[in-house]
């Protein structure tokens, strides 16, 4: 049975969504799925799990992210970024590089952002994003992220001066919106900032180097194997003949010695179980060469 992540360059106006469907019929499986949604906009990295790979899915989800984008200065937007109306627009020109750098700096470490309002946090049981649509009122709690680091690469001012569009690299938590980023960097800066573009370079270990495109993929399906994908993922623990039969199992073993959760690999290679030392033993937390399985 094909297992393994499959690194999709997402094209912009898909959604992750649709990019799973289109992996579903080229692997011809039906258990398929994404660690992390990127909006219809955005391109670049999306990490895709295939049958036993699935279940690695949760555990890239909560990894850093880097991302390449692309912050209008002096329009505000209903969606804080270039697909949703124009709610207000400002003069940017008097805006320096150095004013636009220094905001960048009071939005880098441990910050409390307010998610985008058309978002898919649900409130009340409903959808952020499908509530803003039906023209409710959304208000949002602010939650902690990290931006480890928003980096400026290039100013460009644009009709006239009136509007400045920033380039920048963000490397930050997960969680993060960098939507809401572009908004209050206006903010802060008094003239409005959305997204116009936004690039995922880089999901935790996995990078755009090595993404393929769809039309790549429907010409050879280039999967990751699910032992190469969980080796570069998480701490390595190397198993004797005797642990790879207990975890088998289902069976504890002596404690890995590590407070992390840790991926632990039989004599020939493959992917035997995920482990988490627990009262001095190492637990197995998902099994995947179960005794018996084909």
């Amino acid at each position: 049975m094909l297992s393994g992540l499959v690194i999709v360059d997402k094209p912009r106006g898909w959604t992750s969504h649709d990019v799973v469907g289109r992996v579903r019929r080229l692997a011809g499986t039906r258990k398929v799925g994404h660690a992390g949604t990127l909006d219809p906009m955005a391109t670049g990295v999306l990490v895709v799990g295939i049958n036993k790979a699935t279940r690695l899915l949760s555990h890239i989800v909560g990894t850093e992210k880097t991302y390449s984008a692309t912050i209008r200065l002096g329009q505000r937007t209903v969606t804080d970024d270039a697909e949703g109306e124009v709610l207000e627009e400002r003069i940017a020109a008097a805006v320096t590089e150095q004013q636009i750098r220094d905001a960048a700096a009071k939005l880098t470490g441990n910050i409390l952002q307010v998610p985008s309002s058309v978002s898919a946090i649900k409130v009340a049981g409903e959808r952020s994003y499908a509530r803003v649509r039906a023209g409710k009122e959304v208000a949002l709690e602010a939650r902690p992220v990290t931006i480890h680091s928003f980096d400026i690469h290039a100013v460009r001012r644009e009709r006239g001066g009136k509007l400045q569009d920033v380039d920048v690299t963000v490397r930050c938590s997960s969680g993060t919106y960098i939507r809401a980023l572009a908004r209050d960097l206006g903010a802060d800066l008094g003239v409005g900032g959305h997204l116009t573009a936004l690039r995922r370079t880089q999901v935790g270990p996995y990078r755009i180097e090595q993404a393929h495109t769809l039309e790549e993929l429907a010409g050879s399906l280039t999967v990751l194997p699910l032992a190469d994908a969980a080796r570069s993922l998480l701490p390595v623990r190397e198993l004797s003949d005797g642990e790879t039969v207990e975890l088998s199992y289902g069976r504890r073993i002596p404690a890995t010695g590590s407070a992390e959760l840790t991926a632990a690999f039989a004599p020939d290679g493959e992917l035997v179980a995920l482990l988490k030392d627990v009262g001095g033993q190492a637990k197995p937390e998902l099994v995947f060469a179960a005794h018996g399985e084909a």
